[in-house]
């Protein structure tokens, strides 16, 4: 009796326990939907550059001897023809008294020649003596003569090698560092320059492409020459090593004539004023070239997934599922790809949560209107 009992009782107590509950599946995940469509973007792409002043000289001694006088210190703005450096005079003084006085000798010896002739002349005119006394005497004077003109020439060269001794600035700019002290001893046979000059009131900002990008470049521009595609492109920024972008736009206006052997680049110029001296021989910084890019399908970073070396993006298929296709991207504006494949305008793409998506999986499509327009009008 005890054991119908018991029996009984968990019979009684499973049968009132709760059946457990079938789960039931999420629902599908709401996810932004937009379409794609064409669109006007610019893209940009940036060299390293260097920049250098649009006039650089090497201020170098034409004369030897100690340096007595510096008028300038070491960044100062200095106009050309403002003396800048003074070497001692005195040797130069010296040789340009010494090449005087041979002149004179000279001169004076040129008269006594000419006297000669003057007197000889009639003698032999009147047979009194043969004209080979004559001759000698012209051929004495031509001698004296030509010694008249080398003593001028002396006195040219001491009266220039003196101007040396005071160098002047040659061009309007700024001094670089000063290489020579006062006292030193300086010759045109130095190693180093005394200094550099720099005009930079406008500036030369160098940078290269390689083969694939001068081709590229050459190709989106109007032009037969390349004469004619420099008067077509457009102004040109530039990046300063902060990063920050300097205020005035340049112009590119040279193309080196071949490429070089080492590196397979070619040099282009850009011009730029620099009417505060901003920019200084030396500075470093990059150019940023834009293209601008007509009907191009245009798809957000955010809506992308990188996998093995691709891009891709999720577009919505029937029934609401999603299809993972690859895309090509030919460049990059802002926050947005520029796709040459894989899309065509109308494709609906997932704006956002591609990370966890996978193929054929079936989502909600959101479609608020200001998300497609954000994907056709950035």
């Amino acid at each position: 009796m005890k054991n119908l009992i018991l029996a009984i009782s968990i019979l009684t107590l499973y049968s009132c326990k709760p059946k457990p509950e079938v789960a039931q599946a999420p629902p599908p995940p709401l996810l932004p939907v937009a379409s794609v469509n064409s669109a006007t973007q610019t893209t940009y792409q940036e060299y390293p550059a260097s920049i250098e002043g649009t006039v650089n000289v090497e201020v170098r001694p034409q004369v030897s001897g100690a340096l007595d006088k510096v008028y300038v210190d070491e960044g100062a703005y200095v106009a050309a023809g403002q003396p800048i450096f003074k070497i001692n005079e005195q040797p130069f003084r010296a040789a340009l008294n010494n090449a005087l006085a041979s002149l004179h000798a000279a001169e004076a010896a040129q008269t006594n020649a000419q006297l000669d002739v003057s007197k000889l002349t009639p003698l032999v005119a009147n047979k009194v003596i043969s004209d080979y006394q004559l001759k000698n005497a012209q051929a004495a004077y031509q001698v004296a003569k030509a010694n008249v003109e080398s003593a001028k020439a002396n006195v040219s060269t001491a009266r220039i090698n003196l101007g040396y001794t005071l160098i002047k600035a040659p061009v309007s700019g700024y001094i670089g560092r000063l290489l020579k002290k006062q006292g030193s001893l300086v010759s045109p046979q130095d190693a180093q320059e005394l200094t550099q000059l720099s005009d930079v009131h406008n500036v030369h900002v160098y940078f290269s492409l390689g083969e694939k990008d001068f081709v590229h470049f050459k190709e989106q521009y109007p032009g037969e020459t390349l004469k004619d595609k420099l008067k077509h492109l457009p102004p040109v920024n530039l990046l300063l090593a902060d990063g920050s972008a300097y205020v005035k736009t340049g112009h590119i206006d040279m193309i080196d004539g071949q490429f070089d052997k080492t590196t397979g680049a070619i040099t282009l110029r850009a011009n730029f004023v620099n009417p505060n001296g901003l920019l200084r021989s030396g500075n470093t910084g990059k150019i940023r070239l834009s293209l601008q890019h007509d009907n191009v399908l245009v798809v957000p970073e955010s809506a992308t997934l990188e996998m093995q070396d691709k891009i891709f993006v999720f577009t919505l298929a029937d029934s609401n599922k999603v299809k993972r296709v690859p895309i090509t991207v030919g460049g990059k504006s802002g926050d947005n790809y520029l796709v040459t494949n894989g899309l065509k305008a109308g494709d609906q793409i997932v704006l956002s949560g591609v990370d966890h998506l996978q193929e054929g999986a079936v989502i909600r499509p959101d479609k608020p209107a200001d998300k497609i327009a954000a994907v056709t009008k950035k």
